[in-house]
């Protein structure tokens, strides 16, 4: 039913030129489509729906998550030129601001709603 069919990541937001700023310029992705409401970002094979909402940053767990292999250590650097600050989370080891669990690497870091976003080297 569902196992051939594409989906993407969604997460709400409060500000849409706010949004647009952070995932467009400072994630540099790229908007396929969108208006005052909701816009949709190109993020790889997939893509990520942005959407005005009064419950936006009010979810505790990951909004999106990102794989980008080995390029990890490139876009934190990128990001934290940025202005992007990274999660750190209690009983976790950090280098570079990275936690490495074995042989994984992660970052979480928030959009300005407080969204979680997720990038991983996987």
């Amino acid at each position: 039913m569902l196992k051939n069919q594409n989906s993407s990541a969604i997460v709400a937001v409060t500000d849409m030129a706010r949004a647009r700023d952070f995932y467009g310029n400072t994630l540099r992705l790229d908007m396929v489509k969108g208006d005052n409401n909701v816009m949709q970002f190109k993020t790889g094979a997939t893509t990520l729906v942005v959407y005005k909402s009064d419950f936006a940053g009010t979810n505790q767990a990951n909004a999106a998550v990102w794989g980008v292999g080995d390029e990890i250590e490139t876009i934190v650097a990128d990001l934290t030129a940025k202005g992007v600050s990274f999660e750190h989370y209690p009983g976790m080891d950090y280098k570079d601001g990275i936690h490495s669990g074995g042989p994984y690497k992660m970052v979480w870091f928030k959009d300005p709603d407080g969204n979680i976003l997720h990038l991983n080297n996987m």
